[in-house]
C-alpha cells in the first residue's frame, strides 16, 4: 500500500466514479483501475462495487475514508513542513466555511493571509452548518474551517479558536416596511414575509426560536443558496434575518440594514484538528487569532 493508492480511492469517492476521478487525476482509466486493485488485494476486501460504469462502496470501502484522509493529509503536512524552510512561497491550504462566514470574516481573513503568502493557494469548501464544518475538519477533508454556532464549540472532536460575535440583522428592500428605521424589535417581524435558511443553520434556529416565543410569520422562501438572499429581497420576495456579515454586501446592493432587538448574536470559531497543523494552516490561525476586525464583533 502507498498513499498514490489511498489518492487514487479518495478521488473517485469524491468524484463519483472512475472516469471522473481518472480525468482530475490525469491519469488513464486502467491505471487507475489497477492502482485500486492493487489496494485491494493489499487490504484483502473489496472497495467498490462495480455496477456497469458505477462504482458503489463497498463497507469496506466506506471504512476506509477517514483513515485514507488522514494518512493523506499526515503526508501534505510533512510535505509542507519541508516546504516550510521555503517560508511558504508555494503550497494549499484548505477550509471550510458556513456561507454567511464566507462573506465575513473569511473575507477579510484570506486578504490578510494571501497578502503575506502569496504563493499560498487558499481553497475554500463549502458547509451549511456548524456540523458540516466539523466532520470536514475531523475526518481530514480540509485542514480548518470557520462557523458560526449558539455557543462555543466544544474542543473535543476539534480546536476551536473564538473569533468574537455576530449578531442578527434584518435586511429589506430600500422601498420595504420600516422605513427610516434603524432597528426592529423582533415582535414586530410578526406578519412579515421571511426568507429562511434550511435546518440546521443559524438565521433558521433564530427563526424557529421566535415561532415557538408566539412570532408568527409567513416563510415567503426557503434556500440553502444563500448567494440567492439579496436577490430575492430585492426582488421583493420577502424580509432576511442574516447575521451582520452581510451588512456592508446588503447596503451596497441597495438594501437597508436593521438591528433586531433585543440583541442576539452567534459566536464564531475556527477550527483546526486535533494534531499537528501544516505550515500554511498554522499560520493562517496565528494571523486569524491575532487579527482584530469588526466584522466579527457586535460593535459593528
Amino acid at each position: 500500500m502507498d498513499v498514490r493508492q489511498l489518492e487514487y480511492f479518495l478521488a473517485i469517492v469524491d468524484r463519483g466514479g472512475f472516469n471522473r476521478a481518472a480525468s482530475a487525476l490525469y491519469v488513464s482509466q486502467p491505471s487507475l483501475s489497477q492502482a485500486v486493485r492493487a489496494l485491494e488485494r493489499d487490504l484483502g476486501a473489496e472497495l467498490f462495487h462495480r455496477i456497469g460504469r458505477r462504482a458503489v462502496l463497498t463497507d469496506a470501502g466506506r471504512a476506509l475514508i477517514e483513515p485514507a484522509r488522514e494518512a493523506v493529509r499526515s503526508l501534505e503536512t510533512a510535505r509542507a513542513s519541508v516546504a516550510a524552510v521555503h517560508e511558504l512561497r508555494e503550497g494549499r491550504l484548505d477550509v471550510a466555511s458556513m456561507p454567511s462566514q464566507a462573506v465575513e470574516p473569511l473575507t477579510t481573513l484570506v486578504s490578510a493571509f494571501s497578502h503575506r503568502y502569496p504563493g499560498v493557494s487558499v481553497a475554500i469548501n463549502a458547509a451549511f452548518t456548524s456540523r458540516d464544518v466539523i466532520d470536514m475538519v475531523r475526518t481530514g477533508a480540509v485542514e480548518l474551517g470557520l462557523l458560526a454556532s449558539a455557543g462555543p464549540v466544544s474542543d473535543k472532536e476539534v480546536v476551536s479558536h473564538a473569533l468574537g460575535r455576530q449578531r442578527f440583522v434584518l435586511v429589506v428592500p430600500a422601498d420595504g416596511p420600516f422605513a427610516d428605521r434603524t432597528a426592529v424589535e423582533c415582535r414586530e417581524l410578526a406578519g412579515q414575509r421571511l426568507i429562511v435558511g434550511q435546518p440546521g443553520t443559524g438565521m433558521r434556529a433564530y427563526l424557529d426560536a421566535l415561532r415557538e416565543q408566539g412570532v408568527e410569520f409567513t416563510v415567503a422562501a426557503e434556500t440553502e443558496h444563500r448567494v440567492s438572499l439579496m436577490p430575492l429581497v430585492l426582488a421583493g420576495v420577502g424580509l432576511a434575518v442574516v447575521t451582520d456579515s452581510w451588512r456592508d454586501v446588503a447596503r451596497r446592493l441597495g438594501a437597508r440594514v436593521l438591528d433586531i432587538e433585543p440583541e442576539s448574536t452567534l459566536d464564531i470559531a475556527l477550527v483546526s484538528r486535533r494534531g499537528s497543523l501544516s505550515p500554511a494552516a498554522a499560520a493562517f490561525v496565528a494571523a486569524a487569532t491575532s487579527t482584530s476586525t469588526s466584522t466579527t464583533t457586535t460593535d459593528s
